[in-house]
């Protein structure tokens, strides 16, 4: 059976995907920030039709062509995309590898008669493709590399034994060669692929290297190219059927004991942990219940993972019997091996538990950790993050006293650059006692915040005759007194 190959090429792939989501009329870029310049990364046919091209700086880019709309690329998100056309692909035929970042590479020997003929088969890629939005250039070969020739050479179907005669004429750049041996075929007169098949093999290799011999033999197949097809996603999932339907929580925690043996096994080959959990309970009316427990911290531990399940599965309705369980990790999280202290490693998987004992009454991301911050500004000083998507940080480095409640500033009645000897804060009268400062902290100036529209700020830490330890300050190029916090 004569082989088949199919390249497809997306050359507009990811501004197409980001005009399916947010559709514009007109010239359409997306720019990627290189070496402090915004350079365009993609474009669509209209920003092509106006003599922009790839690479091209974003303000020479906006001088030629001012209607132009962009928004910054999104590498991470058009390779997702790639990899579900790769899966999508897969009606077509169950050989299906990533070409690059922008393509495609389908083996279909053999399933071509399910589409009828070749031509039908590549008529159906392109009208499904272009309903979704996508413009896509196809060849088809009998190798890998002359696919790809025809791809990016326009389009193309060479005949079955027929690649060289129909990449005969195309340039030496469609070999994939590197850009510097096209530039060198190209110095001595060797511009399109026929003149270079018909040079002598060794001189060609003693000149320009091997890599331009494989890559020939490749494209006509004397050289043996395969495609690797995307390995399938490990999926995190076991179950159990009971031959007896159960309804104790007692015999559910036993079931989920040994499904969490089986699950974390799984998990602990491929060194990753479980984030989110769900336990699935089947009953034999049909209907189904489920415990989710979502995890601060990855796990693939069973004890620990078993005892934050007992909360849930005391909550479940058994009703007749349960006669299915299921259990999924539904997110999951690299958790490479690695050693660490029996100490530290106790203390900090009592913390992760108690974090998610909490968040499971009120939600993960509401129990909150305050983080350090680089800033000399109060206000910026600090981060409050989840716990459980966060790592204490630190240390707290504080060049001076900072008060344990910090709010907003209060203005109160005063004058001159030392605190008021009396003054009224919050309806109370109160009496300096002893004052401690000041400590000027001035404006980041590469911040805009109207909180500080007043300029520089002299601290003082007031203690008053009542009690009370204040933090205030005075705004010498603005004259005013105000209070911001307070000491414990």
């Amino acid at each position: 059976m004569q082989r088949r190959v199919v390249s497809l090429w997306f050359p507009r792939l990811a501004s197409d995907r980001a005009l399916r989501a947010r559709p514009v009329d007109g010239p359409f870029a997306l720019t990627l920030r290189h070496s402090n310049t915004d350079r365009l990364y993609c474009l669509n046919r209209a920003a092509e039709q106006q003599g922009l091209n790839r690479g091209m700086s974003f303000s020479d880019a906006r001088a030629f062509c001012p209607d132009l709309q962009s928004r910054p690329a999104d590498m991470p998100g058009d390779a997702g995309f790639l990899r579900a056309l790769a899966r999508w692909a897969t009606r077509y035929c169950p050989w299906v590898g990533l070409e690059g970042g922008d393509g495609l590479v389908l083996d279909v020997t053999g399933a071509v008669h399910l589409w009828g003929d070749e031509a039908r088969m590549l008529c159906d890629m392109r009208q499904r493709l272009a309903r979704a939005g996508l413009f896509v250039q196809a060849g088809l070969a009998d190798t890998r590399g002359a696919a790809w020739a025809l791809a990016h050479s326009g389009e193309g179907c060479a005949a079955p034994g027929e690649s060289l005669g129909a990449i005969a004429d195309l340039p030496v750049a469609a070999l994939r060669l590197e850009a510097d041996t096209v530039v060198a075929l190209q110095r001595v007169g060797i511009r399109r692929i026929d003149a270079l098949a018909e040079l002598p093999r060794a001189s060609l290799a003693r000149r320009f290297g091997r890599d331009v011999l494989m890559r020939l033999d490749q494209a006509l197949g004397a050289q043996p190219e395969h495609v690797s097809p995307l390995s399938a996603p490990v999926h995190y999932g076991v179950r159990m059927t009971l031959p007896d339907p159960i309804g104790l929580a007692a015999d559910v925690m036993a079931v989920a004991e040994r499904l969490l043996d089986q699950l974390c096994a799984k998990l602990k080959a491929n060194e990753t942990g479980a984030r989110i959990l769900r336990l699935t309970l089947r009953r034999v009316d049909g209907e189904s219940q489920q415990v989710e427990l979502r995890l601060a911290r990855p796990l693939r531990e069973p004890p620990r993972i078993l005892s934050l399940f007992r909360r849930g599965v005391d909550q479940v309705d058994a009703g007749f019997g349960i006669d299915q369980m299921r259990l999924e990790a539904v997110e999951v999280a690299g958790l490479p091996v690695q050693q660490l202290s029996p100490n530290r490693q106790q203390g900090s998987a009592a913390l992760d538990d108690l974090i998610t004992r909490i968040g499971t009454r009120i939600g993960l991301e509401n129990v909150q950790r305050f983080l350090p911050a680089d800033s000399h500004i109060p206000e910026r000083s600090f981060l409050i993050a989840p716990a459980a998507y966060s790592e204490p940080e630190g240390p707290w480095l504080r060049a001076a006293p900072r008060p344990a409640w910090l709010f907003p500033p209060e203005p109160i009645v005063g004058e001159g650059r030392q605190p008021p000897a009396q003054f009224r804060w919050r309806r109370m009268p109160l009496t300096t006692g002893r004052a401690r400062g000041p400590e000027r902290i001035a404006p980041e100036w590469w911040f805009e915040d109207e909180s500080w529209h007043r300029g520089l700020r002299d601290y003082w830490l007031v203690e008053t005759r009542q009690g009370r330890r204040l933090w205030l300050f005075h705004t010498p190029q603005n004259p005013g007194w105000f209070v911001q916090g307070e000491f414990a």
